[in-house]
């Protein structure tokens, strides 16, 4: 089912997981979503890394590879729809990657019957050289090639038309290489006029951060539903390394309740209840739904899950 469609059924939960690194067991992935699944999930998102160049060194010659730190994004996605009879939406991700390459993705994508898709750049591989060069200059790229390929224009043909629902990302407090908002706001609304469908928010943990965004988004003529991203925290290095990573703001007082636990358990009743309380300030200012981002771990998400599950769907 499209993500467009479920929410106009129900306000909807969605989780986002990461692919297990190169060689590791896919069981603890599996693990986690077992302990998911028990709440009534919406859909999956299914992360991937971009490619990036490396060199391998043997004992009589050194080769250039490509490769992806953590593979497996399109079997992870047929075996979790396959595995729990569900949604699931894979990330596609530019950097990297040739237009022909990422049309046999789509191809194989239609094929499995995956319905949805979420189109971003990816990240900025650090240092030139490991930055492999591909088609795309910005994530809008992408979303014109699914439109066309859901128009039936592949690149080198017409055929088939594909059906996918296309979703984009936002960032409340705006992507960290926009000037200012209005910019990144700007980008946004071209890649709702080229294709996208919905937007999925990155974190917040200011309800108000998010309503703003929502409100400059309606104004400037972006119609598509929102999802906000939420994310727990219920560690101290969380509060202090996600906001260097993913460049969003930890409201201050959160940080003064959260410095006054005493244990690793005090820590974690602290990050739920706050997580809770930020998600019950979101469906009150009108959020679609949540979409969590896991990280691979199951234990917080599923406390939240399961403390908000019921406001969710009144």
């Amino acid at each position: 089912m499209k993500v467009t469609e479920m929410l106009k059924e129900k306000r909807i939960i969605s989780i986002e997981i990461i692919p297990p690194k190169r060689g590791e067991d896919v069981e603890n992935i599996y693990r986690t979503m077992d302990k998911l699944m028990n709440y009534d999930i919406s859909f999956i998102n299914i992360t991937r890394h971009p490619v990036e160049v490396d060199y391998i060194e043997y004992e009589d010659k050194i080769v250039k590879v490509q490769k992806v730190k953590r593979p497996g994004t399109l079997g992870l996605t047929a075996a979790l729809m396959n595995r729990y009879k569900i949604d699931v939406v894979p990330h596609l991700v530019c950097t990297g990657m040739n237009k022909f390459e990422m049309e046999d993705m789509l191809i194989d994508l239609d094929i499995i019957g995956i319905d949805n898709v979420f189109v971003i750049r990816g990240e900025t591989v650090q240092g030139a050289e490991k930055q492999m060069k591909g088609d795309y200059k910005y994530a809008i790229d992408l979303v014109k090639q699914v439109k066309d390929l859901n128009n039936g224009k592949y690149l080198y043909t017409t055929a088939k038309s594909t059906n996918f629902c296309i979703g984009v990302a936002g960032y409340p407090e705006k992507h960290y290489e926009s000037p200012n908002i209005e910019s990144d706001l700007k980008f946004l609304k071209e890649k709702v006029y080229a294709g996208a469908d919905y937007i999925i928010t990155q974190m917040v943990f200011d309800a108000q951060v998010y309503k703003n965004f929502v409100e400059r988004c309606r104004n400037i003529g972006i119609d598509v539903p929102i999802i906000p991203g939420i994310k727990p925290l219920v560690s101290g290095s969380s509060v202090f390394n996600i906001p260097k990573k993913f460049f969003v703001t930890i409201p201050q007082k959160f940080v003064e309740v959260f410095d006054s636990a005493k244990t690793k358990q005090d820590e974690f009743k602290i990050g739920i209840r706050f997580t809770v309380e930020l998600i019950e300030k979101l469906i009150e200012y009108g959020a679609p739904g949540i979409h969590v981002f896991t990280m691979g771990r199951g234990e917080e998400s599923c406390e939240v899950i399961k403390h908000t599950e019921n406001i969710l769907r009144k």
